[in-house]
């Protein structure tokens, strides 16, 4: 197994918990920015996975204390939760504020989900069910390759709906892809409602995931500690998931939970009293 994902205290130094925290924040107003620019954009589901995002752009790709991080690849499966990822990588300087501007505009170049080709995007993804595919034939390359290079994917819960993504992972625990280390976006809301109600059969997740031969974790994920803590259950040999418990909409009470949040921008009312709850909530 490589030493990225050994994760300790020392491994973290380059990681500042409180600046993740306000980075998170610039996120979250980012996007609400960003709302009042189009029709619509699926805010519920990138507010749940800011902090996930954050971790693994900070914590695992570009953190000075992980050798040759930045040589590791990102997919955002969940493509509607891309927001979180555009303006992560804006923060990071490889997305120009031009580009965010003109989001969803017929001049810019970011849809409402990624595509492959534009700065720091390495797949084109939104179809769910696809990132596993995708991801389990980079890691396999790396694997081939002897490289020391991880494939971190963010996954949404109606992903693991999806035929596709079990067929991915039973080929992934049957390659042996340590390397692959998935992120589960658990927000347990879903475009028409939530999910324990109109999946009841996808719980227990854990089991499941179990069964196909992966190593599974649990984390708050929206606390950074518990995400990087839960990466200590990672067992070489096998791809590693983790599921992160997160509320879909977090941050903006009249967001969190609520099923019409998955694609709706707020008005100009709605706006105002989302940044003020912000302000008060995480600075």
């Amino acid at each position: 197994m490589d030493n990225n994902l050994k994760f300790s205290k020392r491994n973290l130094k380059k990681f500042n918990i409180t600046d993740s925290r306000k980075r998170c924040l610039k996120y979250r107003r980012k996007l609400l920015d960003i709302s009042q620019t189009v029709t619509a954009l699926h805010a519920g589901g990138a507010l749940s996975s800011m902090e996930i995002v954050d971790f693994i752009y900070y914590g695992l790709i570009y953190n000075k204390n992980i050798p040759d991080g930045s040589k590791n690849t990102f997919l955002m499966s969940k493509g509607h939760g891309c927001m979180s990822q555009y303006i992560a990588l804006n923060e990071l300087g490889i997305l120009d504020d031009k580009h965010l501007e003109t989001y969803c505009k017929s001049n810019g170049i970011l849809g409402c989900h990624p595509d492959f080709g534009n700065p720091g995007i390495e797949a084109s993804t939104g179809s769910l069910g696809h990132g596993m595919g995708l991801a389990t034939g980079m890691a396999y390359f790396e694997k081939i390759n002897k490289t020391n290079n991880n494939i971190y994917v963010v996954l949404s819960d109606g992903e693991l709906q999806e035929g596709s993504t079990w067929e991915a992972m039973m080929m992934a625990a049957n390659l042996k892809l340590d390397n692959l280390i998935c992120f589960l976006d658990h927000n347990g809301s879903q475009s028409f409602g939530n999910t324990k109600i109109t999946h009841p059969k996808f719980y227990p997740i854990n089991s499941k995931i179990k069964s196909f031969n992966w190593s599974v974790g649990k984390a708050n994920g929206h606390d950074v500690r518990s995400i990087s803590s839960s990466l200590k259950n990672r067992k070489e040999n096998k791809p590693h998931m983790t599921i992160c418990d997160t509320i879909k909409g977090k941050g903006v009470s009249f967001m969190e939970n609520k099923p019409i949040w998955h694609y709706r921008s707020p008005n100009s009312e709605e706006y105002k009293i989302a940044i003020n709850e912000l302000t008060q909530v995480y600075s």
